[in-house]
C-alpha cells in the first residue's frame, strides 16, 4: 500500500512556492498552525494567505529528514533553514515535527511539535 500524500513532493512543492500544488492535497476546511502569531488557521484560503504574508518576511525552506505512517496519520521529522526576505540573512537552522492527520486522503490538520 503506497502513503495517501507523497511527503517529499509536498515539502519539494512548498519550497519552490507552488502553493497551488501544496493546497490541491488539503482538505477545503483544513486546520493548519499559523506559527508567526500562534494560532490556528482554518480553510485553504486562509492558508494560502498565511504563505503570501510569511513569504514577504522570510525565506524557509523545509526538508523532511524521515517520514513515519500510522494509518492516516504521517510524523515528519523535518530540517527548516529560514533567511531574511528582504536582505537574505540566516535567521534560523533548527530541526522539528510535523504531523499530518489525513481524512479522506486529503490533510485536514497540520501540527508543529
Amino acid at each position: 500500500m503506497s502513503a495517501p500524500v507523497d511527503i517529499h513532493e509536498l515539502y519539494a512543492a512548498f519550497n519552490r512556492r507552488d502553493i497551488d500544488a501544496v493546497l490541491d492535497v488539503m482538505a477545503d476546511d483544513v486546520e493548519w498552525p499559523n506559527v508567526l502569531e500562534g494560532r490556528t488557521l482554518h480553510g485553504r484560503d486562509a492558508v494560502r494567505e498565511y504563505w503570501r504574508k510569511q513569504f514577504e518576511l522570510i525565506d524557509s525552506r523545509v526538508t523532511p529528514r524521515s517520514v513515519e505512517w500510522n494509518g492516516e496519520r504521517a510524523v515528519v521529522r523535518v530540517h527548516q533553514h529560514v533567511r531574511d526576505a528582504a536582505t537574505g540573512a540566516e535567521l534560523s537552522s533548527s530541526e522539528g515535527v510535523h504531523i499530518y492527520d489525513l481524512r479522506d486522503g486529503k490533510i485536514a490538520r497540520m501540527t508543529v511539535e
